[in-house]
């Protein structure tokens, strides 16, 4: 299996979740993710559905909080949820910061030393995981979206705008959507990218859906009572530019909803219906 390694496995809704580890090529070292198996992928191949964490998770938190595995087996998918970011490096400092680092990978392939050497996540979640998912697993290769929260809506929305052919359809809970205009992706991309900011605007959905746009309807949802709206999620600027455009979306604020996994829970149904008709 690809040095795939079980780390361990779970029965959750008639299905199997497993948490896996592997020596990655692209992160140079081991990351780890987690699937979650329906009951029908024993008898037929299924799409998949990967989800992106925030600053601060692991494969383990959205498996554990945000009850998406009953409404997978529902629908019938194969849900993949990775790392945040490679772990254990040996780069001096990548555990000094909660936003920065070991956890914050940002889904970007960084081009700085010496972030360079492993802080590959972008091109891991597009090229290097869907093969591995695709040699290891009963999926529908043709049929894959992706969808994430925070930092990781950020990613789910980059990696869908850039890749259209691969995701067919994108949803993200809270994302971060214009990074480029917040503390949180100035830190971060200023460290990862350097700093010429012509190199920022292909991981800036905002710019992004601007230069790219996307082939079908972009699902956000964003608490109107999230402290980090105002500040670093910035969902107005990424509005404006789809209006721009005419880029299909459909953005509801959820009022009085803040930017936890209670908020996910909430309306993670509707993200995985919305991702199962695409």
């Amino acid at each position: 299996m690809n040095n795939l390694k079980l780390i361990s496995e779970y029965q959750s809704f008639g299905g199997k979740l497993g948490f896996y580890s592997h020596p990655s090529f692209t992160c140079n070292g081991e990351m780890r993710f987690a699937v979650y198996q329906p009951p029908q992928a024993v008898e037929k191949p299924l799409p998949v559905l990967y989800f992106l964490s925030g600053l601060t998770c692991t494969e383990e938190n959205f498996m554990a909080k945000s009850g998406a595995q009953r409404y997978a087996a529902e629908y019938g998918l194969i849900l993949v949820a990775p790392d945040t970011s490679p772990r254990n490096t040996g780069i001096v400092g990548e555990d000094d910061e909660w936003d920065f680092g070991t956890g914050a990978g940002f889904y970007v392939d960084a081009t700085e030393k010496p972030w360079r050497s492993h802080y590959q996540m972008y091109s891991y979640i597009v090229q290097e995981l869907p093969a591995l998912i695709a040699a290891n697993f009963p999926i529908q290769a043709e049929k894959q979206g992706i969808f994430g929260h925070s930092m990781g809506g950020h990613g789910a929305l980059v990696c869908a705008l850039r890749n259209p052919h691969i995701f067919k359809s994108v949803s993200a809970f809270a994302p971060i959507v214009a990074p480029m205009g917040c503390p949180w992706g100035q830190k971060a991309f200023s460290r990862y990218l350097g700093n010429n900011q012509a190199n920022w605007r292909a991981y800036d959905a905002s710019e992004l859906v601007k230069q790219l746009g996307y082939h079908s309807q972009i699902l956000i949802d964003q608490g109107t009572s999230d402290k980090f709206l105002t500040e670093q999620l910035l969902t107005d600027v990424f509005a404006q530019a789809c209006k721009a455009v005419n880029q299909p979306l459909n953005l509801r604020y959820q009022t009085g909803y803040d930017h936890s996994y209670y908020f996910i829970a909430s309306f993670i149904e509707d993200h995985i219906r919305h991702h199962a008709l695409a």
